[in-house]
């Protein structure tokens, strides 16, 4: 072969490499922009058209990237309005739950928040975006590795993740502004209680088949329970069924 035919060859291997990359990024720039666009109508027809008003609240559903927290297989399914498999017999919550519940918790921006329930990070992350620290805690090992690696991957540098049991809470991370549990408990765990801030509030969802979720209110004179929704829920797991 001649150089003149072999330096040909050579550029139009190149030439080839550059359009297939060029390509895929194309494409991987629409994939993106369509993800953003579904993300945008999850907002609009699932969380704002059903009553959630934080503007707070609608930013960060907005910017946190809900397809990135679900198995590879489930991300053209992410922003839909139900729950999604995350492995483990698991669910990340439906986005509607995640932001009325997040609502419900009234936060504040210097607020320290424990989280029970961390599954794949999502809810995790959104409250990153709204509070000063967020403390959540997995009784699942797999679970907790996974959603401890890709927060950290994506910068959330405000959480603290913990492999545990969530019905006995982090009481040496505590008290807290705001406690939020992502599992349903047959009933209200006492140490979430004791650990939750005079002033502050708790959502949860209680129940066994039929679940309704509850707010708690914590002041000085005792606590105040308000049902505000029946749900569904994964069962909490762990020392609250001894």
């Amino acid at each position: 072969m001649s150089k003149s035919i072999y330096h040909l060859f050579c550029q139009l291997i190149l030439t080839a490499l550059i359009i297939a990359g060029c390509s895929q990024e194309i494409k991987m720039n629409e994939d993106l922009k369509d993800l953003e666009e579904q993300r945008e109508q999850m907002v609009q027809r699932q969380i704002t058209a059903r009553g959630v008003k934080d503007p707070e609240v609608i930013k960060v559903m907005r910017r946190v990237p809900r397809h990135l927290f679900v198995p590879e297989d489930q991300v053209k399914y992410a922003y839909r309005d139900e729950p999604r498999p995350i492995g483990e017999g698991q669910t990340i919550s439906q986005p509607y739950i995640v932001a009325f519940m997040t609502e419900q918790l009234e936060l504040k921006p210097g607020d320290r928040v424990l989280e029970i329930g961390t599954g794949s990070g999502y809810q995790s992350a959104v409250l990153a975006c709204l509070v000063d620290s967020v403390f959540t805690i997995e009784i699942i090992p797999e679970l907790a590795e996974r959603a401890q690696k890709l927060l950290a991957d994506l910068n959330y540098d405000n959480v603290v993740v913990k492999e545990g049991d969530g019905y006995i809470g982090w009481e040496e991370k505590g008290p807290f502004d705001a406690i939020i549990v992502t599992a349903a408990p047959p009933r209200i765990p006492p140490p979430l209680l004791e650990q939750l801030k005079i002033g502050g509030r708790m959502v949860l969802p209680v129940g066994e088949y039929f679940q309704e979720l509850v707010v708690v209110s914590k002041n000085q004179t005792g606590l105040e329970m308000k049902n505000v929704l029946p749900v569904r829920f994964v069962p909490m797991t762990g020392e609250v069924r001894k």
